[in-house]
């Protein structure tokens, strides 16, 4: 069900070591609750049970379902983040790294696909209210498209790039979800969006010769 409208919520304070410990576990209830049965299995109730918090204290936390898929989502592409600074994509130039990665986040993704369900349904159904963590997805997925490029210092035109990439995966996600694309066309068109880093970056220039 859709969170109804509300004006965007200030920034909270950091949280405390006990905080962010409850943080993850809430994360981590909602998490397992939506691999089994996807968006409608994650009721509030069953996560504040699981997580061994009071009801109230989650809905501290976040402020609906919507919320809290969402959150779930950036935590998941933090994980995956990790994950890939570990062991980075190999491609020789920089679309053929972004692919590879952003392939790999949809493999991790389809290994879980009643979660990747909810997550993105939540995106989906978020509205203004649910900003900050929507924000915080767009965040995380352009730092794992930035450091597959090898850029700490992107330009305005590399950055457009970025968000049109973006914005071909979750669609290819989607589609994919929802059984109106295969796997091979979800790849293909995710391949053609990254070329466009290739027309963002300039050619080297030739080394001159040496007297």
């Amino acid at each position: 069900m859709p969170v109804r409208a509300s004006t965007p919520r200030p920034a909270s304070p950091p949280l405390t070591e006990r905080q962010e410990a409850r943080r993850r576990r809430i994360l981590r209830a909602s998490a397992q609750l939506a691999a089994r049965g996807g968006f409608d299995a994650v009721q509030m109730r069953e996560v504040a049970e699981s997580s061994q918090v009071a009801l109230g204290t989650l809905y501290r936390y976040f402020p609906s379902k919507v919320h809290l898929l969402v959150a779930t989502m950036q935590d998941q592409l933090e994980r995956l983040h990790g994950t890939l600074r570990k062991n980075p994509p190999a491609g020789e130039s920089a679309a053929e790294r972004v692919a590879e990665t952003l392939m790999r986040a949809f493999g991790a993704l389809q290994r879980d696909p009643h979660l990747a369900d909810a997550m993105v349904r939540a995106l989906t159904f978020a509205d203004r209210s649910v900003s900050p963590e929507v924000d915080q997805v767009s965040r995380q997925t352009t730092a794992i498209i930035l450091d597959a490029m090898g850029l700490e210092e992107p330009t305005a035109e590399q950055l457009s790039a970025v968000r049109v990439i973006e914005h071909t995966w979750l669609s290819a996600l989607i589609t994919w979800l929802s059984g109106r694309a295969s796997l091979a066309q979800a790849k293909a068109d995710i391949g053609t969006a990254c070329r466009l880093i290739d027309l963002t970056v300039p050619p080297e220039a030739p080394l001159e010769a040496h007297e």
